[in-house]
């Protein structure tokens, strides 16, 4: 069965103004035009959908259970079109965990005054691509490497390794700063799926921790503030997700963390190569 979005506005169109004459004026097409494409419908349909009258037409049954739906399927359409001309007016920014750490805010204060044309949006989403994959976003902040047959990326910046532990830790209250070692001693949470901790941090080492998953940020912050466990994540982390009860310290051996910008290989979304050049000046600068 196939149908097109035009017949379903003809009919529509004839349906609400009562006349083929009628919406014709509408739609600026002819009578004939309204009448051959209703009943090209109507021939999909199976069934007779207006009955013409002295006065114009008239919905039949089949015609009534019809209308609503249609509404729908146009005002839908009508979004997706408005969706795809304002797509070139938007750069969608995802990220898993945390975007840009202390650099966020002076990125979207920056793209303001100087992209009058494109607005940055950030998009918040837990998957390893941060949304990339699954289409919520044009470019992505990730922290760990990326298929590189689907997608370019490029490193922007590295970011400091801390450890998240609950606040009143009795052995690590006071500390300034920890170790990978003294971690390991610990049951660490992570994320599989968007996360930058696993095992292999602690490859050759002479202890590997206990591990335990959880599904993102939020659920990993309840964990460690009680006591569950602790957790190791990347300096932006604790700019943007500050917890009560959570207290954030540098390893002071841990490996520092690859910030990238990751987007489909092959399409470069229209400003890509502004984004790209401003973040990695924000983390140069420091």
């Amino acid at each position: 069965m196939e149908w097109s979005l035009r017949e379903l506005r003809f009919f529509v169109a004839a349906a609400e103004a009562g006349s083929f004459t009628e919406a014709a004026a509408r739609l600026f097409v002819s009578q004939a035009a309204v009448s051959r494409t209703i009943a090209a419908l109507e021939k999909t349909v199976g069934d007779r959908l207006l009955w013409r009258v002295p006065q114009g037409c008239e919905l039949t049954s089949t015609g009534q259970l019809l209308l609503p739906h249609a509404r729908r399927v146009l005002a839908e359409a009508e979004r997706f079109t408005e969706f795809l001309s304002s797509r070139h007016g938007v750069l969608r920014l995802g990220y898993a965990w945390a975007a840009l750490g202390k650099h966020t805010a002076r990125l979207q204060r920056n793209w303001a005054q100087r992209h009058d044309a494109i607005e940055l949006e950030l998009v918040r989403h837990n998957s390893p691509t941060a949304g990339l994959a699954e289409g919520v976003c044009d470019v992505a902040i990730v922290r760990r490497p990326v298929d590189e047959k689907q997608f370019d990326s490029l490193v922007v910046g590295l970011e400091r390794r801390l450890v998240a532990f609950a606040s009143d830790d009795p052995q690590w209250a006071r500390r300034r700063r920890l170790s990978m070692a003294e971690i390991a001693g610990r049951t660490v949470i992570i994320d599989p799926r968007a996360g930058t901790t696993s095992g292999r941090l602690w490859q050759g080492a002479e202890q590997t921790p206990q591990f335990v998953e959880s599904n993102d940020v939020d659920s990993w912050l309840d964990a460690i503030a009680a006591g569950r466990g602790v957790g190791t994540t990347a300096e932006a982390t604790a700019h943007h997700h500050p917890r009560p009860g959570v207290s954030y310290r540098p390893i002071k051996d841990g490996p520092r963390i690859p910030v990238r910008l990751a987007w489909w290989r092959g399409h470069q979304a229209h400003g890509l190569s502004d984004l790209v050049d401003a973040v990695t000046q924000l983390y140069a600068t420091n």
